[in-house]
């Protein structure tokens, strides 16, 4: 019985795959050929259409129908500059740039610093989070504090790094201005919330029985978060880091304030060098080069940062993430 029932669930999961497939195919043969004509807005109202008549066709429900439309005009918002972006990008200024030693300090830095700040986030912001979801007195003045960043203007949490740990700020020793330690500290004023809320979400999902049990059976309350509740939260922390590392990447105005070039080590250099975060590098070459040389340098970063998220989101899918925390 349990083997007739698996089977029934894989033969439905192909088959809901194999229809994914074939309207991702159609979706992209749609839009070929829409871009050729030069006609983009074709595309778009197939998008919308099409999805409508998927969703008739499978559910013949007017309220999923209705949804999926109105979910198919964002994505349409979301998607359709995106397919433009890779489309329009010139293959020869794409591979100059991929050759482009600048280009290459550029995604080291990229990748590196915004690591650091979510390390960062999540070894401060993991007990935090824990505290949230067991509850304290004062919580949503924290809390508040937490979120600001998410409300802060970039530019601005730039300004408030400078103030907090410049000149005459928090550490007068440490040199915030132009360096590694500044623009990692402006990236980790602005990921740290979205490190803490999801692993705060991760912990208030586990049940509070399963704690209970290990402390009634003797394990000290650190044996019993570093054995029960960590590995139980282990996916949500992942995607904390994740989601702090992506905002890091992403982060232009703090990081453009507090040190819009740093100096240091690269190792295929052996030595330190000076380069720019991602973003005032795309923005700096967008002044300088114009719309084609940017788009390609943002072309590369988008696909390295892609290829990252993906590898990433695919090794913490499985069941290994259920794993023990040491």
């Amino acid at each position: 019985m349990a083997a007739g029932t698996e089977t029934r669930f894989s033969e439905i999961s192909f088959g809901r795959v194999s229809l994914a497939v074939a309207f991702i195919a159609v979706q992209a043969l749609a839009f070929v050929g829409a871009y050729a004509v030069g006609r983009p807005t074709w595309y778009a109202f197939f998008m919308i259409a099409s999805t409508a008549v998927t969703a008739y066709v499978l559910h013949r429900d007017s309220f999923i129908v209705a949804a999926a439309t109105l979910g198919s005009v964002l994505m349409v918002a979301l998607g359709l500059p995106l397919f433009l972006f890779v489309a329009r990008q010139q293959p020869a200024i794409v591979v100059e740039k991929a050759f482009n030693p600048d280009v290459h300090r550029m995604l080291y830095l990229g990748i590196y610093g915004p690591f650091l700040a979510a390390l960062a986030s999540l070894i401060f912001g993991i007990p935090l989070a824990y505290l949230f979801a067991e509850g304290f007195a004062g919580q949503q003045l924290v809390e508040s504090l937490v979120d600001l960043p998410l409300v802060v203007p970039h530019s601005v949490a730039g300004i408030i790094i400078l103030f907090g740990f410049g000149s005459g700020g928090a550490f007068p020793n440490v040199s915030v201005l132009g360096s590694m330690i500044g623009m990692i500290l402006a990236m980790t004023f602005v990921s740290a919330p979205y490190a803490v809320n999801a692993t705060r979400e991760a912990f208030e999902s586990i049940d509070d029985r399963l704690e209970y049990a290990s402390r009634i059976h003797g394990a000290s309350r650190w044996d019993t978060f570093r054995r029960v509740t960590a590995p139980l939260a282990v996916r949500g922390i992942v995607t904390g880091g994740v989601l702090a590392w992506a905002r890091a990447v992403s982060e232009f105005g703090a990081v453009a304030v507090v040190a819009y070039s740093v100096s240091f080590f690269y190792p295929p250099a052996g030595g330190e060098v000076t380069a720019q975060h991602a973003p005032v590098f795309v923005y700096g070459t967008y002044l300088q080069g114009g719309l084609a040389e940017s788009g390609a340098v943002a072309f590369i970063l988008l696909a390295v940062s892609a290829v990252i998220f993906l590898l990433i989101r695919h090794l913490t899918s499985g069941s290994s993430t259920t794993g023990g925390v040491v």
